[in-house]
């Protein structure tokens, strides 16, 4: 036995079929209201969100490896707090609207 339809449904009934499944038949079942609307949340959940994982990576691999440079020391203790300040305070530009991050580099 088929089931076609959802029992229960907004009028009470049940659509079953015994026997081989037609074309028709299974027609009729998508036309009801609550199969059809079941039918749209299993495609709906069902489907692929991102693309396959075959090229993961791809980008990274061809880049070509370039060495780290040596960088100049950070100032510790006294010249650190020192640099905070000038950099917060001294140098600070007060313009319009709304006060930009120390990573900012609009002008």
């Amino acid at each position: 036995m088929v089931v076609l339809g959802v029992s229960g449904g907004i009028q009470g009934t049940a659509a079953s079929y015994e026997g081989p499944l037609s074309l028709e038949s299974a027609l009729l079942a998508l036309t009801h209201p609550l199969c059809r609307c079941l039918h749209a949340l299993s495609s709906f959940t069902m489907s692929k969100v991102h693309g396959s994982l075959a090229r993961a990576g791809k980008v990274r691999g061809q880049t070509p490896k370039v060495a780290k440079q040596d960088k100049k020391k950070k100032p510790k203790g006294r010249a650190h707090k020192r640099m905070q300040y000038n950099r917060r305070f001294v140098t600070a530009v007060v313009g319009f609207g709304k006060k930009r991050g120390p990573n900012s580099s609009e002008k």
